[in-house]
């Protein structure tokens, strides 16, 4: 092959690398040339075009080594040969066998997880940007391979009038929410602002336009202004003997455009259009007070802005980033950015993290690269969070992402199921999941996903969350709402079993309670709770004529030494054993033949502990709890007796409970400071809300406190009365 038309890319390759690795590259074009000859780009161009010209930032720009550029040249011989060879998957194992055995592992893991990301149909939602920014991450096991994909990226960018306009949109969204976003976490901030521009040249074409004309028109104007500006500080710095010089930068277009949206100005109405860099070449151990000098030598002739100053010598970004900032006035009021810093910390700003062991003396072949991605590495290793969201992060560490059929996108934890997929999408659609398909192969609901995969949920009308379905998911969102479905089918039950059993023994005419009948059953078919008792019978796993002859071989005698063992346990049940309905943090205890089923206490009277209470069974709410004297109770206890239950608070019991006090006092001054003193210092409780009506003379309202129980409302209620002009203190439901 003839291989001056890359004499750009190799010149490169040889002034950086060592003459082995500069062969091993030219090895690699000639590989790629030989199986990509038939390839070309929309242009007309050799595709390898694009590779060579991947090579070329991730040397110069980027500053990675030999097996990063060798990776960038061949990742699109790897890309094809995956996208042909799917009938085919032993010529893409010889391919890529041959890449292992010649040029190493590490290219062929990084060439094929390039081929993996661009295998990534990417969707253009902002809802999502942030989840594909972490998909395309944690397909960088080694982290080389997302600094290749970026220039991978700003390569089509730069070249993107050779795509059909159709493509123009998609690509340039997809630069500015992803690829551009993760280049700032790297502190690649050349890269960043120019994938930025590159990107509104495409989104915004008039905007664009304007902004680069009116850039143009200034361009003097701003020449002149910088050279007035700058001329008693240069003559200060060179009089304090500093080695230093100055750099102007203009605003990146998309910054500029950026702001004029955000703060609805035009572009005149952007004040911090360009920015002057002053930059010191000094020792490391003098950096620190070298640029805080130069600092005080701008503003012995500016006045700085408090709000517009940025220290990151002293605390520099995660992604290294180090620099002094600040925004000065000149005396006819125009703002100018000032950023000092060293040389060191300036090679950073430019080309990110890896330009620090430029600066260690490192030499600029593969080993200062192999350093920063060892020290990347171990970074990356420390940390949780994704790479995406800080600099020093692990990729796709504990997470997975997957798509539906629609190509939206869902970050699960790693581990996942198909189930766990279900339920993330909606609760009703795990609820009824019998399984479905990943990448279009049937799945269960055990099956486990993998980054990338395209999984579609299939339901039936019947199915409902299963017990062992615990066993297997592992977000969440799916334990809770199959938690929750069995604690709703074990209420539900426990109430059909419940009235069905009622039934049964008022139609039997047995001469037996509900209790003593639980009690016995509970005995014979070893029951824990009455809760199971229930169940079992809705769930027509006990026969009711089973039942019948149980209950009457009791009643009979027959079943004599039954009989004693269950009167004797049902006394126990009443008197000692205390089972409790919610997690152990409730003060609240009720008989066992309730079981273990959720309750609530009812608005209508308040309960708090040590008020006599009981239980009642509602049609789709659990268990709720009255107070005897509840204005409802009386009304319960006739029309649904069988849903009525006995209920016990723990005598131990710890926790705090809203209790609502009515006063009436007389309309004096400091009267309800003296009340908040005596609830608040006298007794130490808690107000939690206080609303007090003044009348003919008198103040009236509720207080509403937290008590530990009843015994405390007593002394709440006797010590308010003791208060002078305290007429009426009592307690209400609420």
């Amino acid at each position: 092959m003839n291989l001056t038309r890359y004499t750009k890319l190799r010149d490169e390759i040889r002034r950086t690398l060592t003459p082995e690795e500069a062969t091993l590259a030219d090895r690699a074009l000639e590989y790629a040339a030989a199986h990509m000859e038939s390839q070309l780009r929309h242009n007309g161009t050799p595709m390898l075009d694009h590779g060579v010209g991947v090579a070329r930032i991730v040397l110069t720009e980027i500053g990675l080594g030999c097996d990063s550029v060798i990776a960038a040249i061949l990742h699109d011989v790897v890309r094809i040969a995956d996208r042909e060879d799917k009938e085919d998957p032993e010529a893409f194992i010889q391919l890529t066998e041959e890449i292992r055995e010649q040029f190493g592992k590490e290219v062929l893991g990084m060439t094929i997880s390039l081929s993996h990301i661009s295998d990534i149909k990417l969707k253009v939602s902002r809802d999502q940007a942030e989840n594909f920014r972490d998909l395309i991450v944690s397909y960088s096991e080694d982290p080389r391979v997302i600094l290749i994909k970026l220039a991978d990226r700003l390569e089509v960018m730069r070249n993107l009038e050779m795509f059909p306009h159709e493509k123009w949109r998609k690509k340039s969204w997809e630069s500015l929410n992803l690829y551009a976003q993760i280049a700032h976490k790297l502190g690649l901030y050349n890269i960043k602002s120019e994938l930025e521009d590159l990107a509104l040249r495409y989104l915004e074409p008039n905007d664009y336009k304007h902004i680069c004309d009116k850039l143009a028109e200034t361009e003097s104007e701003r020449q002149a202004f910088i050279f007035r500006f700058l001329e008693p500080i240069t003559q200060r710095l060179d009089k304090a003997g500093l080695h230093y010089h100055v750099k102007s930068r203009t605003k990146s277009i998309f910054s500029i455009w950026n702001k004029m949206r955000k703060q609805q100005v035009p572009f005149e109405g952007v004040y911090d259009i360009f920015a002057i860099r002053i930059i010191l070449d000094c020792p490391p151990e003098e950096e620190k007070q070298q640029c805080w000098m130069v600092y005080s030598i701008v503003t012995d002739f500016y006045t700085p802005n408090p709000e517009r100053m940025r220290d990151w010598i002293s605390i520099p970004k995660s992604n290294g980033y180090e620099s002094l900032h600040t925004t000065v006035a000149t005396k006819e009021g125009r703002w100018v950015e000032i950023q000092i810093r060293t040389e060191r910390m300036d090679a950073v700003a430019e080309r990110g993290i890896a330009a620090h062991w430029r600066y260690k003396g490192v030499s600029q072949g593969s080993a200062g690269s192999e350093m920063w991605m060892q020290q990347l590495r171990a970074l990356m290793e420390e940390k949780k969070q994704p790479l995406a969201h800080s600099f020093d992060a692990t990729p796709a560490s504990g997470e997975i992402f997957v798509f539906t059929p629609g190509g939206d996108l869902r970050k699960l934890p790693k581990g996942a199921t198909l189930l766990d997929f279900a339920f993330d999408i909606h609760t009703n659609l795990g609820s009824t999941c019998s399984g479905g398909k990943i990448n279009n192969r049937s799945a269960g609901l055990r099956d486990v996903l993998h980054n990338g995969d395209i999984v579609e949920v299939q339901t039936q009308k019947n199915q409902k969350p299963k017990a062992d379905w615990l066993s297997f998911v592992v977000t969440t969102k799916a334990r809770s709402r199959i938690k929750a479905a069995l604690r709703e089918e074990q209420t539900k039950n426990a109430r059909l079993g419940r009235e069905e059993l009622e039934r049964k023994l008022k139609n039997w005419k047995l001469s037996l309670t509900i209790d003593e009948s639980v009690a016995i059953l509970c005995k014979h078919f070893k029951f824990r709770t009455g809760t199971e008792l229930y169940a079992a019978i809705a769930t027509e796993k006990i026969d009711f004529i089973q039942i019948k002859d149980l209950l009457n071989a009791y009643i009979s005698g027959v079943a004599d030494d039954a009989r004693k063992a269950a009167a004797i346990e049902l006394e126990k049940k009443r008197e000692t054993e205390k089972v409790p309905v919610a997690s152990s943090s409730d003060a609240l205890i009720i008989d066992d033949k309730i079981g273990r089923i959720q309750y609530k206490l009812a608005k209508c009277c308040n309960p708090i502990r040590g008020d006599e209470v009981f239980g009642f069974v509602t049609v789709a709410a659990g268990i709720t709890i009255h107070r005897t004297d509840c204005p409802n109770a009386q009304r319960l206890k006739a029309t649904y007796p069988y849903r009525v239950l006995e209920a016990h608070w723990r005598k131990e019991a710890q926790g705090a409970f809203r209790v609502s006090i009515r006063i009436v006092a007389n309309d004096t001054t400091g009267i309800i400071n003296s009340i908040v003193e005596v609830i608040n210092r006298d007794l130490k409780l808690s107000i939690r809300s206080m609303n007090m009506t003044p009348g003919a003379g008198t103040i009236s309202g509720v207080i509403h406190v937290e008590v530990p129980g009843t015994n405390m409302v007593d002394m709440l209620i006797h010590s308010i009365l003791r208060i002078k002009g305290v007429q009426k203190a009592y307690r209400v439901n609420n």
